[in-house]
């Protein structure tokens, strides 16, 4: 039987070497095992499912930092694109554990404590409801406060930006 070198230097078989090299693989997925097989658990599942929960509570206006949300605007005037629902959620998977980052603009009134805490637990019953993985943490990151009336004039500066943008990639 063939022996691989393994990270720590030491010996080990190829059966070995291939259920280090799955192990690895699934450090960022989630892997739940049964005595009839094992699921397995992708970032991008857990991402979508809290982009999507944390969209459901009343009170947000919009999920993500000023970059993600200006990607975001460009994503949506390419003709068929898809909303990025995994926009200002990021996540860490493990084997039975998820965790998760998510930043979001409240709308103006709402108690933020209280929002923060109804997307925490929104988060937390779609994410172990849907995947079966143990939420460890949700924070929950306010980058802004929506105030009536803005979307005028973000529309306008989110077009400016988008226009240039796109200027600027005809040129290059």
């Amino acid at each position: 039987m063939a022996s691989n070198q393994n990270a720590t230097g030491s010996q080990s078989s190829g059966a070995n070497a291939d259920a280090g090299k799955a192990a690895s693989a699934s450090a960022s997925e989630g892997t739940l095992d049964t005595t009839r097989g094992s699921t397995t658990i992708a970032d991008v599942v857990v991402s979508k499912i809290a982009g999507i929960a944390t969209r459901e509570v009343g009170g947000v206006h919009d999920v993500g930092g000023g970059a993600a949300r200006m990607v975001g605007v460009l994503r949506e005037r390419i003709p068929g694109a898809r909303t990025n629902v995994s926009q200002g959620v990021s996540v860490e998977v493990g084997e039975r554990q998820a965790a998760v980052d998510v930043s979001l603009i409240a709308e103006y009134g709402v108690a933020i404590h209280e929002l923060a805490e109804a997307v925490r637990q929104n988060i937390i019953a779609a994410v172990e409801g849907m995947t079966g993985l143990e939420m460890t943490e949700v924070n929950v990151e306010i980058t802004d406060v929506y105030l009536p009336g803005e979307d005028d004039e973000d529309d306008d500066a989110d077009q400016q930006k988008t226009q240039s943008l796109e200027t600027r990639s005809r040129v290059q």
